[in-house]
């Protein structure tokens, strides 16, 4: 018992438990009222109520569980398997809703006492299915004993509980049976805890967790309340607002409670009605929607801004909507509309650029104006299907099309977009498998001195010689590798690869490697580098790693400490594509970089557009003042090598001292450099970048 006690006051966050504790007492004390009232009614109603006692007694059971689980302490990295976990809600609904159909056939004390029994066997049930849903970087190692009285504990207590509730008169009889079912949902989830040791493992990896703890448990907490206090609702209700009460629950299963939009469940159901009316000489519009720099506004504002945006946009979307249109949120950023009796294609567009522009119309979160984008996907049916299912999936193929395109924009469905899709889906299949195949080489572009012309290094830029394909550019396979976490597997390849030529090249020249948002936000990197380090024998001043300003934003906390860890090694550290986000100066203020890179963009248009040369004299002038050298990209002309020449540009690259050459002719480049006849390997200022 004294381990019990220590595993929920040590092991949970108390304020967790508390709240798991509040649920559990409400929903116990209402299921037990529920109870009480399925076995007094007949007919239909019969089974209305024991619907809701089987959703209230799941519910309370699964979220007193999983708000637990949330507050459960552990060292590691952890998260939910979502299918699993939502099996585990199932079976705790099942289950319940079994039981009290059991307890509830008749007088005899039979009934209750095997109905209960199932209700604590399905508690347990729950519980360790819910227990097969946590994955944290380890393993799970468990107490049989422990495991066993947990068992027996939640089914005769539960058996216990359904027993008092059958027998026990008024009010006392409801406390009693309550508090019993109170105790077999605890002791059976504590002492279930208790039998579990969590051993790190190392080598093992689990899925990123979407939402943040605070989140899901607001959630799922929130969610459960509402189910509660509705089903409260209609328990002290009279018969004859039964109807009323339905009618509430229909618009929470078919409304995003968030935005107040339907939900995709209602907009499944209108799409279908609306289909059954398109004709040869109307056609409807399916737009799918999804917001672009939506995640910026939760990385920089937190999640309540963006559930503040989503709430707003909710607002206006249903405000300007007209006769035949209708807009649903499905999840998410993403939002559905449709609109019917569309004569041709001309009508749909003022609807998509109405919808477009109202979402593009700045939010104001706490006296800051936040703004974001849409890029909007077009389906219609009849030309690109009858079914919603089809509709919808290619509207979203064109959703995808407009994004990559820049965003911002709309798109309508066209046949090659599911070829796309599926070569898409196919690349990144085969990606797996490029580095073990030594299907992945790098290529090394010169870096020289801008006044003296002098060789000062390469970067090093990813190529991926597919044997069917050919040669795949980085803008598609690397969007698809850091979409899939395998940039993780491709980054360390690069350094590892870098860092190993470099070790054999002349001291003069230094290599600096590019990594990539994924791998900022791994709490390892500088241990990684300082491991690949310690194998090539290279020195730490002879590497440099290139961040971009996108892998810095999401968490700058996390970023300068990785970026702190990394100089104390001895390694420089270098902001790559600067001037291409829109919080560069900041970035620049908050970290102690040793380089910038100004992006090619603004070179290529140096000297035919005053803007950019404007930004790009501003952009060596911060260099100098700051102290930390600057690097241009992109240097294909002699006028613009003079210009950043006269402006005090230290160093360049670009095709004008040489395009991206393999490692042999990279190595005869440096021998020509040093005006030495045999072949030697030089020392690299390899810039490893996978993009």
């Amino acid at each position: 018992m004294f381990l019990v006690l220590s595993c929920i006051a040590v092991a949970h966050e108390a304020r967790f438990t508390l709240l798991a504790a509040l649920v559990c007492i409400l929903g116990a004390f209402l299921t037990v009222n529920l109870y009480s009232r399925l076995r007094s009614s007949r007919g239909s109603k019969r089974y209305l109520w024991l619907f809701l006692v089987a959703l209230v007694g799941g519910a309370t059971i699964w979220t007193t569980h999983f708000s637990a689980m949330l507050g459960y302490i552990v060292p590691l990295g952890r998260t939910f398997e979502p299918t699993l976990t939502l099996i585990s809600l199932g079976c705790a609904i099942l289950t319940s809703g079994l039981a009290f159909l059991l307890a509830s056939q008749g007088r005899s004390i039979g009934f209750p006492l095997i109905g209960g029994a199932v209700f604590g066997m399905g508690i347990a049930v729950m519980h360790y299915l819910g227990m097969e849903a946590y994955l944290v970087t380890g393993i799970l190692k468990w107490d049989v004993s422990f495991v066993a009285w947990s068992v027996v504990l939640g089914g005769g207590l539960g058996a216990a509980a359904l027993v008092l509730a059958h027998t026990g008169k008024g009010v006392s009889g409801i406390v009693q049976a309550a508090s019993v079912m109170i105790l077999a949902i605890v002791l059976m989830h504590f002492i279930g805890m208790t039998a579990i040791t969590v051993v790190p493992l190392s080598g093992v990896s689990i899925p990123a967790q979407a939402l943040s703890d605070d989140v899901m448990l607001a959630a799922v907490v929130g969610v459960t309340l509402v189910i509660i206090a509705t089903v409260g609702s209609a328990f002290v209700i009279d018969t004859r607002n039964m109807a009323e009460a339905t009618a509430t629950y229909q618009h929470l299963a078919m409304h995003d409670p968030l935005t107040q939009l339907p939900n995709r469940t209602y907009l499944r159901h209108q799409l279908e009605e609306e289909l059954l009316n398109v004709r040869d000489s109307s056609m409807l519009a399916v737009l799918a929607i999804d917001l672009d720099r939506f995640k910026d506004v939760n990385d920089l504002h937190g999640h309540g801004a963006g559930d503040a945006l989503l709430a707003d946009l909710g607002r206006r979307l249903k405000l300007l909507l007209g006769d035949g249109e209708f807009v649903a949120r499905i999840g998410g950023d993403e939002f559905v509309a449709y609109k019917s009796g569309v004569a041709d294609e001309a009508e749909i567009l003022p609807f998509a650029n109405r919808l477009r522009s109202e979402i593009a119309r700045p939010f104001d979160w706490q006296n800051q104006v936040v703004k974001i984008g849409g890029s909007v996907g077009i389906s219609r049916a009849p030309r690109d299907g009858l079914a919603a299912d089809e509709l919808l999936t290619r509207a979203d193929l064109a959703a995808y099309s407009a994004k990559t395109d820049g965003g911002d924009r709309l798109a309508f469905y066209c046949e090659g977009m599911e070829e796309r899709s599926r070569s898409r889906a196919s690349i990144a299949l085969d990606l797996k498998s490029a580095i073990q195949n030594g299907e992945l080489e790098l290529y090394y572009q010169p870096q020289n001195d801008t006044r003296t012309r002098s060789l000062k290094g390469f970067e090093a830029l990813v190529r991926w010689k597919h044997p069917e394909r050919g040669l795949v550019s980085p803008t598609e396979f690397i969007p698809i590798a850091e979409e899939t976490g395998l940039i993780l597997d491709i980054g360390a390849w690069v350094l590892e690869e870098a860092c190993t030529a470099a070790a054999a090249w002349p001291e003069q020249y230094s290599v600096a490697v590019n990594v990539s948002a994924l791998q900022i936000a791994q709490s390892t990197l500088s241990q990684q580098v300082a491991a690949v380090l310690a194998r090539t024998s290279l020195a730490p001043a002879r590497l440099e790693i290139e961040l971009t300003e996108s892998g810095l934003i999401a968490d700058q906390a996390h970023a300068l400490k990785v970026v702190l860890d990394l100089k104390k090694l001895g390694v420089s550290v270098a902001m790559d594509d600067f001037g291409t986000g829109y919080s560069s100066l900041s970035t620049l203020q908050n970290f102690p970089f040793d380089k910038i890179k100004i992006d090619r963009g603004f070179i290529m248009s140096l000297t035919a557009n005053k803007q950019s040369a404007a930004i790009v004299k501003s952009t060596i002038l911060l260099g100098t003042s700051l102290k930390i050298p600057v690097l241009a990209e992109g240097v294909e002309t002699e006028d613009q090598l003079s210009f950043l020449l006269q402006e005090g540009c230290q160093s360049v690259q670009g095709y004008l001292f040489g395009k991206p050459l393999r490692l042999d002719e990279c190595i005869a480049l440096m021998d020509s450099e040093r005006g030495e006849k045999e072949s030697v390997l030089p020392s690299v200022d390899l810039v490893a970048t996978p993009t």
